[in-house]
């Protein structure tokens, strides 16, 4: 007997992405060199509209250089991206639950849409932070479903 495969990666294309937000503070006479490292605040969120076989994914990073008293005050940023995703078969991956008011999401998806998020965002932040006070900074390798772990139910729904 044969199973069938309904995740299937070549079903998913990115259509837009968007830089909604992209800020760096660095306080005056701000040193580089003092950087011991780097504090970072992920949160991504998903929203669905299984109809058009559309994923949104919402994804923010709060970065904080880490001077360990080197500097007198930290650089900051602060990005928000956006993805829209569309999958082709995405009625079978996130059907709807029975009150029609969540999609229940299939974790191959999950991880797939966290990953392509993430690690697209770290090849824009690589670019973008280059000659700024967070030049050093490379978003670390996670797992990328402890994006979604604090999200308890994905959003959205039509």
């Amino acid at each position: 007997m044969q199973i069938k495969k309904i995740f299937d990666q070549e079903k998913i294309k990115i259509l837009q992405f968007n830089l909604k937000k992209g800020n760096i503070d660095a306080p005056e006479n701000f040193s580089i060199d003092k950087v011991a490292g780097h504090h970072t605040k992920n949160d991504l969120q998903l929203g669905f509209n299984v109809e058009q076989k559309l994923i949104r994914a919402d994804y923010q990073v709060e970065i904080k250089t880490e001077s360990e008293g080197q500097n007198k005050k930290e650089a900051k940023g602060q990005f928000h991206f956006v993805y829209l995703i569309k999958v082709d078969n995405l009625e079978e991956l996130a059907p709807l639950n029975k009150n029609q008011a969540a999609v229940e999401l299939h974790s191959t998806l999950a991880n797939a849409v966290a990953s392509i998020s993430y690690s697209t965002s770290r090849g824009i932040l690589l670019t973008r932070l280059q000659g700024t006070a967070l030049q050093k900074f490379i978003l670390p390798v996670i797992d990328p479903m402890s994006l979604l772990k604090a999200e308890e139910k994905p959003k959205g729904g039509k």
